[in-house]
């Protein structure tokens, strides 16, 4: 296969394994009509970074209110300025969704032992299977992959609408059940998988704690119903992600096609109500 100096420059990038991607606003509960600005942000355990994704590649950024009303803000994106990659406002109390969507263009490459290894970490069994059943586990992999993330934000007021547990038609997405800025709090946090408008079984689901180094702190394969939950937590900052993945014709030039997907949200000190 011969490869452009484009696609070896991603493969480079990739090998950092910094496939988290997320967005972090200033705060996760803001005061109505506040400015709260916001970053795209790509890490793992080791290192966080601010995300170098061109504006042409995002293809959809979307806000959703609590009454189910969609509003498009790539209007307010100003990536790669010195401080931050946009500013937005929500004028109406509740909890608001935010949603970005990139395109599939970019490729990955690994060597064999690093691209299996990437695949058991993230449960991708359709590629592992594929790999086996194809004898290529001792051959390089390649990929090429898209992003979405999900933002829950708490506007002033209560958290009493349902348009947060909605599924918003990402293609892969992760659909809460219980909303994280109820009061009082549920003691789970239970989780739906979205694949293509359809619950995916069988995905490895990750709770990651943002103010600890990206730590994984829970894991679980979504069931049949493409269902798991987590303990809901009571403060800090958190994203959820899933991956999932599928084999491309043998006429591609790459191997599969990735989709990665976080859910993020949090809490401002003193926003929770404490556990009855």
């Amino acid at each position: 296969m011969i490869r452009s100096l484009a696609a070896i420059a991603v493969t480079a990038s990739f090998g950092s394994n910094a496939h988290d991607f997320w967005i972090q606003p200033a705060t996760f509960s803001p005061r109505i009509d506040e400015a709260v600005s916001i970053t795209l942000l790509v890490g793992d355990p080791s290192s966080r970074q601010r995300s170098q994704i061109k504006s042409k590649r995002i293809t959809r950024f979307d806000s959703i209110g609590p009454s189910g009303e969609r509003t498009d803000r790539r209007g307010v994106l100003t990536l790669h300025e010195p401080q931050h990659d946009g500013e937005l406002r929500w004028k109406a109390p509740g909890t608001h969704v935010l949603i970005l969507e990139t395109d599939n263009r970019a490729e990955s490459y690994l060597p064999a032992e690093k691209f299996n290894a990437y695949l058991a970490e993230e449960g991708l069994t359709p590629a592992l299977r594929h790999r086996q059943l194809t004898g290529r586990t001792v051959a390089e992999g390649s990929e090429r992959y898209s992003r979405r993330a999900k933002m829950l934000v708490q506007v002033g007021g209560a958290a009493d609408s349902n348009s947060f547990s909605m599924p918003t038609g990402l293609s892969l997405e992760l659909v809460p059940e219980a909303n994280p800025y109820a009061t009082p709090p549920a003691a789970r946090l239970p989780l739906r998988v979205i694949h293509e408008g359809q619950p995916l079984a069988g995905a490895l689901v990750k709770m990651i704690d943002l103010r600890g180094n990206l730590t994984v702190v829970d894991r679980f394969t979504s069931d049949a119903a493409g269902r798991g939950s987590f303990a809901m937590p009571s403060d800090g900052e958190w994203i959820v992600s899933v991956t999932w993945t599928r084999v491309l014709p043998e006429a591609e030039e790459v191997d599969f096609e990735t989709v990665f997907s976080t859910l993020s949200f949090g809490f401002s000190p003193g926003t929770m109500t404490p556990r009855r």
